[in-house]
């Protein structure tokens, strides 16, 4: 769509060149725009919005996703520097600050996934929970309670706001803070079921995810996967889990959540762990 909408501007070469799409978060649209063309980014601004009618700004994703927040630069091309919009998902409504807060529409897949994996009545700790979308579709399912942590203050008083808009069979506690230390503080041995929705760092955190799971529980561990070869994403990401993990786990499936690059997966586990 993308391509087609700049075809009145663009030459057929530098039409190759674009990326073929950009992603609507409610209001808000967010397009990567290679080098070559970023000459023209507030043209391409402002004939994107002109073509979706459902947009009021358009913004170049001037860096990528970094640092504890998970945030990432953006630059306004055309329409209102507001940064705040209302994304709906599988019945849920959201509040979402593009620019403060970590967000991706692409997940909304495996956000119902996950969904229909949970049991009535678990209790469960999404370690990295941004503005509560894993756990309030999981919530809004399931009669099971989420630990939504996250850092970041702005995702933890967005996540407060969602609660709040969205009628669940569960409930959702949103949690500011580092995932670790609440663990330590407060979560040790209380999950049934574990998220860890941080898929560059999982390694880093796998101690405190296994901590926070009972003697017997799930884990779903988020990694970033290189493979030439597209269907052996989910075997070497299985095998992967399995050579950092130290307590005995039974893999329940593996599988590409989506993919973030040339040759370049995101994956997910699926895990039993006994401790």
């Amino acid at each position: 769509m993308l391509k087609q909408a700049m075809a009145s501007i663009l030459t057929p070469e530098e039409s190759e060149e674009m990326y073929g799409a950009f992603d609507q978060i409610g209001s808000k649209i967010i397009l990567r725009i290679p080098d070559s063309l970023l000459s023209k980014k507030k043209l391409i601004g402002k004939v994107l919005l002109e073509k979706v009618k459902t947009a009021e700004s358009v913004f170049y994703q001037s860096s990528p996703v970094e640092g504890d927040y998970r945030i990432r630069q953006l630059e306004l091309l055309a329409g209102k520097e507001n940064t705040e919009t209302e994304y709906k998902e599988h019945g849920c409504r959201f509040m979402v600050d593009v620019e403060k807060t970590f967000f991706s529409p692409r997940l909304a897949t495996e956000r119902l996934r996950i969904a229909d994996l949970v049991n009535d009545g678990e209790t469960i700790i999404n370690m990295f929970g941004g503005v509560g979308m894993f756990s309030i579709v999981a919530a809004k399912k399931k009669k099971c309670h989420v630990y939504n942590i996250d850092i970041n203050p702005h995702a933890a008083k967005l996540c407060s706001e969602n609660i709040g808009l969205n009628k669940m069979k569960g409930t959702v506690e949103s949690i500011e803070g580092d995932a670790s230390e609440i663990i330590e503080k407060k979560l040790d041995g209380v999950g049934d079921r574990v998220l860890m929705l941080l898929p560059e760092r999982s390694d880093e955190f796998l101690h405190s995810a296994i901590k926070a799971l009972k003697q017997k529980g799930i884990l779903h561990y988020y990694c970033h996967i290189h493979s030439d070869k597209k269907n052996q994403v989910s075997e070497v990401s299985a095998s992967h889990f399995m050579s950092v993990v130290n307590v005995r786990s039974e893999i329940l499936g593996s599988k590409i959540v989506r993919p973030i690059g040339p040759r370049f997966y995101q994956a997910v586990v699926d895990v039993m762990l006994y401790k």
